[in-house]
């Protein structure tokens, strides 16, 4: 029997309807997993402490939007844990089954009928006088972002220590080719193939006459240094919509690519362009 961690999102699953129905259709087919504090469901499923669900599963069914997987992705990743995305949000490039079809996704799933896409991720780690403070995954996207208060800041990019630009601006995004559809897109950046490994550089409201977004390579090592001189002394950094560190002038923001991938369980086998046009059109 397949081992699978079953991950809701309360919001978006009101009276985890849909939850219990995916339960419904796992019973007596798989060993289900999920969080202790969902007990009260009174089903027959392996209720543990949630530090323990990703150590359980082999695959993980994830109810909710590209958000409720972006928070689980990390954890899922450094485990190989593939993952099952069933939509409840809006746009799902990522959670690609919709409730209808949930029935049929199941029974690939439990079948073997489905494709594992390998997805790149990022690795940042923020220095301070050449020690590292912090350090993150990140699936989507690591964003340099200006502090309340603040108008401007300045930042340098760098690749492998060589300038690619300097920015006034609110800040700056460095996507992966998944997070290219995200954050970046809004802010004027490309698209890109997400099988594919490189990075997305996109300013935010750039104070500038010209500016564009630069592609680079994920082989080398990605830096943005804050420059006070030229804007706000003060940022906050986040990593796929969360924040992880606030960060001041001089410090470095370092990011290279993880030893991890995420995978995603690909049910339908439509082409990404595909899914393109139909959630952005």
């Amino acid at each position: 029997m397949k081992k699978i961690a079953v991950m809701p999102n309360n919001d978006k699953d009101l009276g985890l309807f849909n939850t219990k129905r995916l339960m419904g259709l796992l019973s007596n087919k798989a060993e289900i997993y999920m969080d202790e504090s969902y007990s009260v469901l009174g089903m027959n499923v392996n209720y543990v402490p949630q530090s323990e669900i990703y150590d359980n599963a082999d695959y993980a069914a994830v109810l909710g939007g590209d958000g409720t997987i972006l928070r689980r992705a990390s954890e899922c990743a450094k485990r190989k844990i593939p993952v099952l995305g069933i939509n409840l949000g809006k746009i799902g490039f990522m959670a690609e089954v919709e409730t209808d079809d949930m029935e049929s996704a199941v029974l690939k799933l439990l079948e073997d009928d489905f494709e594992i896409e390998k997805r790149m991720m990022m690795k940042a780690q923020v220095k301070r006088d050449d020690k590292v403070q912090f350090s993150f995954h990140a699936l989507n996207d690591v964003v340099v972002s200006k502090s309340a208060g603040e108008k401007l800041i300045g930042m340098e990019l760098l690749t492998d220590g060589e300038a690619v630009n300097r920015y006034i601006a609110d800040g700056l995004i460095i996507a992966t080719p998944t997070g290219s559809t995200g954050y970046s897109i809004s802010a004027g950046g490309p698209v890109a193939d997400p099988c594919m490994r490189l990075y997305v550089a996109t300013p935010i409201c750039a104070h500038m006459l010209s500016v564009r977004s630069a592609v680079l390579s994920s082989d080398k090592e990605i830096k943005i240094r804050l420059d006070g001189e030229h804007g706000g002394a003060e940022a906050v950094v986040t990593a796929d919509g969360d924040v992880q560190a606030c960060i001041r002038d001089t410090d470095e923001v370092v990011i290279t690519e993880s030893e991890y991938d995420f995978e995603l369980i690909r049910i339908n086998r439509q082409s990404f362009y595909d899914t393109l046009i139909k959630k952005l059109s």
